[in-house]
């Protein structure tokens, strides 16, 4: 009997996540991630794929970046886009990656001095099935330090939706009510991951 065309995806796609999750660093290595005040950071960008409502096959994947930390835009691209993977959960990345893979290559082609040294990724890092979302995958395969910040609680590691989280996100400044916290991507642990999407934040309201 031969499996499912889902079955046999997953098992790929799981195939390629561990692969790639070899090499994933989890350590800061940026001279500016080493400083309190992030000395050094100038540029910080974030990603994400808009849908049309009704429509999960249609979507503009946008990029922007941003000046840190007078959070002053220096570049945008958008661009519509039609997805061809299907939506299988834990594995996001195989979906979206791609199309924001070639808006940072657009980047880098075209104005290669705004590249980011950190963008923020709308979808999970290490906090994941198998520690391995859409923010990792993105690193690994662009190089950048990214930080996963999803707007949808993942109930995975122990972590469960509850009237607690509710209490404490309704407390939360809109800006930084993001759940369920930021999980960065091939060079960050949980911990130092909630600093520059913090100051992000902080500088924004100021703004």
């Amino acid at each position: 009997m031969t499996a499912a065309p889902a079955e046999d995806q997953v098992r790929q796609w799981e195939s390629e996540q561990e692969h790639l999750r070899q090499q994933l660093v989890e350590d800061d290595t940026e001279a500016w991630q080493k400083n309190p005040d992030f000395s050094g950071l100038q540029r910080v960008g974030g990603v994400d794929l808009s849908f049309i409502k009704g429509d999960d096959v249609n979507a503009c994947a946008q990029l922007v970046v941003l000046s840190y930390p007078d959070m002053e835009l220096l570049y945008e691209d958008s661009q519509m886009v039609t997805l061809t993977a299907p939506y299988i959960a834990g594995f996001l990345a195989f979906r979206e990656t791609p199309y924001l893979l070639e808006a940072l290559q657009r980047l880098k082609e075209n104005r290669p001095e705004l590249l980011p040294q950190v963008v923020f990724v709308d979808g999970n890092g290490l906090f994941h099935y198998r520690e391995f979302g859409l923010a990792c995958q993105l690193g690994v395969l662009s190089g950048l330090p990214c930080v996963g910040v999803a707007k949808n609680l993942l109930q995975v590691q122990g972590v469960h939706k509850s009237e607690e989280h509710q209490s404490q996100s309704s407390q939360t400044p809109s800006l930084a009510r993001l759940w369920p916290r930021p999980s960065r991507d091939r060079r960050h642990r949980m911990a130092p991951a909630v600093s520059p999407l913090a100051a992000c934040c902080n500088q924004s309201q100021q703004s």
